[in-house]
């Protein structure tokens, strides 16, 4: 294992005070505690919180700022924050208008953030969720009972950050989390396991010549793997899939989001997008809003994943588009 680290059990505590220190004008630490909070304060504006196990990046803290996060809870590699630490970032990001948490589906995630929800309600702070099922892969898989949640996420945080930014209340931001929730569908691949700092070794085997399809970005299992395919092939898999669970017809607005896995070079993300956009353009879906890049990884992984939000309200572009203070949007 090759990596620029010191001791590999100080790494998160190390990548968090980098993180900060870097970015001081956007984002502090909670003194204490691993969570990343901005410096803009939103008063009487609904806080919005995430977070799960480190090794994501730029996921969560990345997307701390006006417009997005209030805060990010960071676990220790692929391992979820303690009760605890979510509970600071929720009351760090109680502003008057209560706590909105974006949950990727991970038993871990789901149970820790739902007890500090708990304890924030007891200390009177009105805090509601959204747990994100966006990757279709498999329905169950390790750590999860149904659908995980990946990329999506992402765009979950930009669309509800922004209509907490516009002042929506926390019923609002609910309810426009759950409806983007159930419109986004995710699916990734890899081509190269990753490797934890702790370990020293890959999560996973895969041969010179093998894919795994249906990979989570902790290393889960997929649904197939098989000989290395060509882009166009790999995408058109991924393509098909999406459109029958989404129900694609022509003339319908989506958002494309192709995401790195960590370890997967632009020149190739690319070329996955060229592929990706001439099967949309063949079945005339209008691709509204395209994103390209590394937002939600798996340490080292080499391998990408493709989003695709359905759009049912325009005003969810809006939201996309509207302009944030974050590190990494």
């Amino acid at each position: 294992m090759k990596k620029i680290i010191n001791n590999p059990t100080h790494v998160v505590d190390e990548m968090i005070n980098g993180l900060v220190r870097a970015h001081d004008d956007l984002v502090y630490r909670v003194e204490g505690t691993d969570v990343v909070a901005r410096n803009y304060e939103g008063h009487d504006k609904v806080g919005l919180v995430s977070g799960g196990g480190s090794g994501h990046e730029p996921s969560h803290a990345g997307f701390v700022g006006q417009g997005m996060l209030s805060a990010a809870v960071c676990g220790a590699v692929f391992t979820s924050p303690s009760v605890d630490q979510c509970y600071e970032g929720i009351k760090v990001a109680n502003k008057g208008k209560g706590v909105f948490l974006v949950i990727k589906n991970y038993t871990g995630d789901v149970l820790n953030f739902e007890m500090a929800a708990e304890m924030a309600r007891d200390d009177g702070i009105e805090v509601a969720q959204v747990i994100v099922t966006d990757d279709i892969a498999v329905e169950n898989s390790t750590w999860t009972e149904g659908k995980r949640g990946v990329a999506g996420t992402v765009l979950i945080h930009k669309i509800a950050g922004a209509v907490a930014d516009h002042g929506g209340t926390l019923e609002e931001v609910r309810q426009v989390a759950e409806a983007v929730n159930k419109n986004l569908a995710s699916l990734g691949l890899a081509l190269h396991p990753a490797t934890t700092p702790e370990s020293g070794k890959p999560g996973f085997e895969l041969a010179e010549n093998e894919i795994e399809f249906g990979i989570g970005i902790h290393g889960e299992p997929g649904y197939r793997r098989e000989e290395l395919r060509s882009s166009k092939e790999m995408a058109k898999e991924f393509y098909d899939k999406i459109k029958a669970y989404l129900h694609l017809e022509e003339g319908q607005k989506v958002v494309v989001f192709v995401n790195g896995m960590g370890a997967t070079p632009l020149m190739e993300q690319y070329v996955f997008m060229n592929d990706v956009l001439d099967l949309f353009e063949a079945d005339k879906v209008e691709v509204a809003k395209k994103l390209l890049g590394d937002y939600m990884t798996s340490i080292d992984m080499a391998g990408i994943s493709l989003t695709v939000l359905k759009v049912d309200d325009d005003k969810w572009l809006d939201y996309i588009n509207h302009p944030v203070e974050t590190i990494a949007w």
